[in-house]
């Protein structure tokens, strides 16, 4: 036999972008078999199990790295066939390298090595008062490894899961009662993704600094969180109150104030968001929707690369993986808060993208290819900033596009950076409890500004957006009030206009709907009005 030594056997295990091994993937096998077993207090054990096979007689292993996407190891311990191993750890920017001398060496060919690891980590499961979320980063490609299975087992009184992402092929063969099983097949490039509940309630805690600099008085306005059909908003207080709180057609909130000469103004905002998985129904009329096929700023729909790549494209889903797959997320700009690129200059700039890009570039091509589109921004609830970045680094927000789905007749929110960023986690079927919209950008590209956004020379530092998990969502009950405006003093038997004034001081929106006029002593004694929907403040 040809001595050589085969030092280290890099394989790629819940990362990215790792550089493959040719020696590895020509002369050696491997076969996984990983056990995810979920604990009542959220952390999870994790146990791998590998088969690795000499392929040649010109070579021999005698260690092996894995490198895993977790900060947070604990309890490590390792074997092999002859016994105890001692792992040796290194952490990285990409989680933790452990790394194993074998009690003896794989010599020969088709010779069969079998190892284990096991650690716990507090990485995976996370319980969210009415979520428990499970998220595994994607593996390598199905090329590193000749089988690879994984085992995920949770607390039975989770119940059924929500979302499995992704799907299984097999469903029969592949779930028990209170564990799920993953083939090569079932994964590709995909993470694991899994949550449990219906929804998920956060407390909003908002700070919104404006300032006038003009030597008269000015109007101004900033963005409240509003209803959507992914997400209910309770205002619990505005300090202090607007004068009027409106709608635009976008379906923002939007608090007016009038603003002193040389003032500034600091306004807190305290609420609740309810977030659900699944859109409610929004039958919007066609000729509504041609605004968001225009192109905007940052959204270069007339670009003849552009237009050319809609075309091969066509649908949500093809435009989708398309930006998964074309963009690399740049964590370094995150730090430096780089100019936004827009879609076209993203699709020239592909390994320089933060969230906006991948966003601007999948509205981009949507409207290019005669799908209506628009942007969210907002924030995305996350405790693993590597897998689910978030790049507006001083209130830490996120941004992600939606496009409406005429069968579904609703707007359809996806998110292609945590597609990418995770390494192929579905966020195009199915999103999650975790995002949270304070803004929707379709009408502007970049108006209104979301929470966060408003800053002035004195607190650029400041944190203005504290978003927690919360406990109760409140339905209260409505509080309207009404006043009669009239244009002066009323003649019998003389008409008159007047108008009535209908003010929310209730917490929640009102929904648009027919409210009936009664008088005793004025003719028409009954009227009928429709009054369009008024958000808290309104």
């Amino acid at each position: 036999m040809k001595k050589a030594f085969f030092a280290l056997l890099f394989l790629l295990l819940f990362f990215f972008c790792f550089p493959q091994s040719s020696l590895a993937d020509s002369n050696f096998s491997t076969d996984y078999n990983v056990t995810y077993t979920v604990n009542a207090n959220s952390t999870t054990q994790v146990n791998l199990n590998v088969v690795l096979t000499n392929l040649t007689s010109k070579y021999y292993a005698s260690s092996y790295s894995i490198q895993v996407g977790f900060q947070d190891i604990k309890n490590l311990t390792a074997y092999d066939s002859l016994g105890a191993i001692t792992p040796k750890i290194t952490k990285t920017s990409k989680g933790t390298t452990i790394s194993l001398d074998f009690n003896k060496s794989n010599v020969g060919e088709n010779n069969k090595l079998n190892f284990g690891i096991s650690f716990d980590t507090s990485e995976i499961a996370q319980k969210f008062n009415n979520i428990w979320d499970i998220n595994i980063p994607g593996v390598a490609t199905q090329n590193d490894f000749s089988s690879f299975n994984v085992s995920v087992i949770y607390p039975p009184f989770l119940g059924n899961p929500t979302f499995i992402k992704p799907l299984l092929l097999d469903q029969t063969a592949s779930r028990s009662a209170n564990k799920l099983f993953f083939t090569k097949q079932d994964l590709g490039d995909s993470g694991i993704s899994i949550a449990f509940g219906n929804f998920q309630v956060y407390d909003l805690n908002l700070t919104y600094h404006l300032e006038n600099k003009n030597l008269f008085p000015i109007s101004t306005e900033i963005a409240l969180p509003p209803t959507t059909n992914y997400q209910d908003i309770s205002i619990e207080n505005i300090i202090p109150a607007p004068l009027n709180v409106k709608i635009d057609k976008d379906g923002n909130w939007l608090a007016q104030y009038i603003l002193p000469t040389s003032k500034s103004l600091n306004i807190t905002v305290k609420g609740k968001a309810k977030v659900y998985l699944s859109p409610k129904p929004e039958n919007l009329d066609s000729s509504l929707l041609q605004d968001y096929l225009k192109p905007q700023p940052y959204w270069d729909t007339h670009s003849v690369k552009i237009e050319n790549l809609a075309k091969d494209l066509k649908t949500p889903y093809a435009i989708y993986q398309y930006v998964v797959k074309a963009l690399n997320y740049d964590f370094s700009r995150v730090e430096t808060n780089g100019p936004r690129l827009g879609g076209l200059n993203a699709l020239n700039n592909p390994n320089s993208a933060v969230c906006l890009e991948f966003t601007d570039l999948f509205v981009t091509l949507a409207r290019a290819a005669g799908i209506p589109a628009r942007e969210i921004n907002g924030y995305g609830y996350t405790n693993n900033s590597k897998t689910r970045p978030l790049s507006f680094i001083k209130d830490i927000l996120h941004a992600w596009p939606e496009y409406y789905d005429f069968d579904k007749r609703t707007w359809v929110m996806v998110d292609p950076t945590w597609g990418n960023t995770t390494g192929g986690v579905d966020y195009f079927n199915t999103l999650d409890f975790d995002h949270i919209a304070f803004t929707i950008n379709g009408e502007d590209s970049s108006y209104p500004v979301p929470a966060g956004g408003y800053k002035t020379s004195e607190n650029q530092d400041t944190k203005d957006v504290n978003i927690q998990i919360g406990k109760e969502f409140d339905q209260n009950s409505t509080k309207l009030t009404s006043d009669f405006l009239g244009d002066g003093s009323v003649i019998a038997g003389v008409p008159f206009k007047g108008f009535i004034k209908v003010s929310n001081f209730g917490r929640e929106i009102i929904q648009k709907q027919q409210v009936d006029v009664k008088t005793n002593y004025l003719l028409p004694k009954d009227q009928v009005a429709i009054i369009e929907a008024i958000p808290p403040y309104g």
